[in-house]
């Protein structure tokens, strides 16, 4: 890996509550600029102003549930604000993008989670710009249970009652969506690369980077 030479046009973090993708992309941006390599980092949702305001509607709790297809059309109105504003513009500038969250996190939540049909997912994201696709997915795997438990740990009141609407949900749908991400892993092994995300934030970074580094390339 050479410095200024990106490994990667555009790298996705996923994994269930509590996972540490949002540390380990953080740890991943700072190694690749010490490297020499032009990073943006963002996250899904909430990486535009349209999305920031999508966010907190998002993930707020709520006494009424949303349904799960409005769900859907919020996430994918966010993401295409966010490939149009922020994802593309990034690429076509030859950067490494590392986004919190993408597309599989709307096929493991809203599709194995909530029951979302795939195909209807699929469907809607073969239209640009929601057709674009990551070159490397790294998944953080972590027992859901171990997770929530660590999520819930680090929400405080505030951001409890501000974004945690996904923590609340029964230990059920977390085991729905891991075994989800699980299955989308093993249906793409080229993009994807599992990472055991249980041990100490040190070394889950290694084993980041030896997943995005492998052969040289995501």
């Amino acid at each position: 890996m050479t410095a200024g030479g990106p490994v990667g046009r555009f790298v996705t973090f996923e994994g269930i509550e509590g996972c540490g993708k949002t540390t380990q992309l953080a740890r991943l941006a700072e190694r690749f600029r010490r490297e020499g390599v032009h990073v943006t980092t963002t996250r899904e949702p909430g990486g535009t102003e349209l999305g920031w305001q999508l966010r907190a509607i998002l993930l707020r709790p709520t006494e009424t549930p949303m349904c799960a297809m409005a769900e859907l059309m919020l996430y994918a109105a966010d993401r295409a604000q966010h490939l149009t504003e922020v994802v593309q513009p990034a690429i076509d500038r030859g950067e490494v993008v590392l986004c919190d969250r993408y597309i599989d996190a709307t096929l493991a939540y809203q599709g194995h989670g909530r029951g979302i049909d795939l195909a209807t997912i699929h469907d809607l994201h073969r239209r640009p710009p929601l057709d674009l696709r990551p070159t490397r997915t790294i998944l953080l795997d972590i027992d859901a249970e171990a997770g929530l438990s660590r999520a819930r740990r680090r929400d405080d009141g505030v951001v409890a009652e501000r974004e945690g609407r996904f923590e609340a949900e029964e230990i059920e749908f977390h085991e729905r969506v891991r075994g989800g991400y699980l299955e989308l892993a093993r249906c793409e092994p080229r993009r994807f690369r599992v990472v055991d995300g249980s041990d100490g934030a040190d070394e889950v970074a290694r084993r980041v980077w030896n997943a995005i580094a492998d052969e040289g390339r995501p």
